[in-house]
């Protein structure tokens, strides 16, 4: 159903000079259409991509070291996909309880918050005495990331105009390039100490990679305290017109005008509680969760097999040694990971978010194909095999990895969002914990006839989504707060 004109305010597209706010509409009609430069916004995005730079460094910080672990607690091959999939299990818990609370609370306090858990956790896994500590401490890691992305979501989508240049929907893309650049630098980070350490320190090359964690997540703590501030529609939202004003003008330099106090609206959406899990399924947001659920699940079991098992190929499906391993993984995330993001961010506006997803899925599953008709590569054939690798990661990280996000966050109105990307990250991370435990296993038993399982995710997603007609791509949906009372 088509959103009714707002008659009742200044129309900010016909008169930029000044947007006189009386209701929470009038504020998302600020943010959605500003003509002006965006002061702030762009301190708002590198603060939020902070965060996921935390997140993707903390996800993948043991990539390497997995085998040093495996070693030197004596896992098995479960044991050791727990260890990996531990973060996961956190990231559920703090995915679901963390999109409730950002809608509740607010997006600022639980920024503030979810940086104390990647301090701890960094700390308490690089002096784990023990396999049981390691996984207790990388479920508490992972309880900030699924803290942080609700949040950082968020921050990216209200902090942004709806279309024109640094629009919301490039900007909630730029997670992808910001969450490959900080897997290169893990590995920049390993590759330093694989050439400083002797080789008796070796084994504990992973404690050192796994606590400079904390370091980054300090500076990002203070800096987010000293220049953020909260999201001026989730203040209008809860009926703090002042508030949402005074972040327009000094955060977004919004020529905003509060009306006389007997001309605001203070109609607002209701508040988030346990029924806005069901409204994600309600007849308006049905269609959009299951979309965006495709994506990301279809998406996360061929990049937790790739990605997070890049060192696990190449070292023993493709018979290659440490340091080959480590400069592989580093070009492929640093070169093809965040080409890909930067390309996907520079495509989406004209393409949209289906089309780049559609696009990734089918050239995933034919990468992954390739690989599992090629078997073990010999010789020259090794070059090819990595270069397969590197072509998934180009591809997922311009197309259903970049794109999963766009789907969870751009899909539902800010009254929903925190619950949506909550939702939508909890279910994914489940699935991560499937694949995680289970690629170890499958890789030992199958060999390189494992990538024929994994080719049939993004075969599905291709197929979900050519089947599944929406895209967020610069669809209005924070107006739908506005004119409608969200209920299940």
């Amino acid at each position: 159903m088509p959103i009714p004109e707002n008659k009742t305010t200044v129309n900010p597209t016909s008169n930029p000079a000044l947007v006189v706010i009386r209701s929470a509409k009038d504020v998302a009609a600020a943010l959605s259409y500003q003509q002006g430069p965006q002061k702030g916004a762009f301190a708002v995005v590198i603060l939020a991509l902070g965060g996921i730079f935390m997140d993707a460094y903390d996800f993948s910080s043991l990539a390497f070291g997995i085998t040093q672990i495996k070693v030197e607690f004596g896992l098995t091959g479960f044991m050791t996909g727990l260890v990996n999939a531990a973060i996961f299990i956190g990231a559920v818990i703090g995915a679901l309880g963390g999109g409730y609370l950002v809608d509740r609370f607010g997006r600022y306090r639980l920024f503030m918050a979810d940086m104390v858990f990647f301090v701890i956790a960094a700390i308490g896994c690089a002096l784990s005495p023990n396999v049981e500590t390691l996984i207790f401490f990388r479920i508490i890691m992972g309880i900030g990331v699924g803290l942080d992305l609700p949040v950082a979501m968020a921050f990216l989508a209200e902090f942004s105009r709806l279309r024109g240049r640094g629009n919301r929907t490039q900007r909630v893309n730029s997670w992808s390039p910001a969450w490959y650049a900080a897997t290169g630098i893990g590995y920049v980070i390993v590759l330093i100490l694989f050439l400083s350490l002797p080789a008796a320190q070796y084994d504990h090359l992973w404690r050192y990679v796994v606590g400079f964690g904390a370091v980054p997540a300090v500076v990002v703590l203070l800096v987010r305290r000293k220049y953020l501030a909260e999201s001026p529609q989730w203040l209008a939202n809860q009926g703090d017109l002042v508030g949402a004003v005074d972040i327009l003008r000094t955060k977004y330099n919004a020529a905003a005008a509060l009306a006389p106090k007997q001309e605001w609206e203070l109609a607002v959406p209701p508040k988030a509680s346990a029924k806005s899990f069901a409204v994600l399924f309600s007849p308006r947001y049905r269609i959009r969760t299951i979309a965006a659920l495709c994506v990301s699940v279809f998406s996360t079991f061929g990049y937790n097999a790739v990605a997070y098992g890049t060192p696990l190929i190449i070292s023993n499906l493709f018979h290659q040694g440490p340091l080959v391993t480590i400069i592989s993984a580093l070009v492929i995330n640093f070169g093809f990971g965040v080409g890909g993001g930067l390309l996907g961010v520079a495509l989406v506006s004209g393409w949209g978010s289906r089309k780049l997803a559609l696009i990734g899925f089918a050239v995933q599953s034919a990468s992954l194909l390739v690989l599992a008709f090629l078997g073990i590569p010999s010789s020259g054939l090794v070059i090819f095999a990595v270069m397969m690798l590197a072509v998934f990661i180009f591809f997922q990280a311009m197309g259903p990895g970049a794109q999963l996000m766009s789907y969870s966050t751009l899909s539902y109105p800010t009254s929903l969002r925190g619950v949506g990307v909550g939702f939508n990250q909890a279910v994914q991370r489940s699935f991560s914990i499937v694949s995680l435990i289970a690629f170890p296993i499958l890789a030992t038993t199958m060999g390189t006839n494992v990538f024929w399982v994994i080719a049939m995710a993004p075969l599905l997603g291709t197929l979900a989504i050519a089947l599944i007609k929406w895209d967020p791509t610069g669809k209005d949906v924070d107006a739908e707060d506005n004119y409608e009372v969200v209920s299940a």
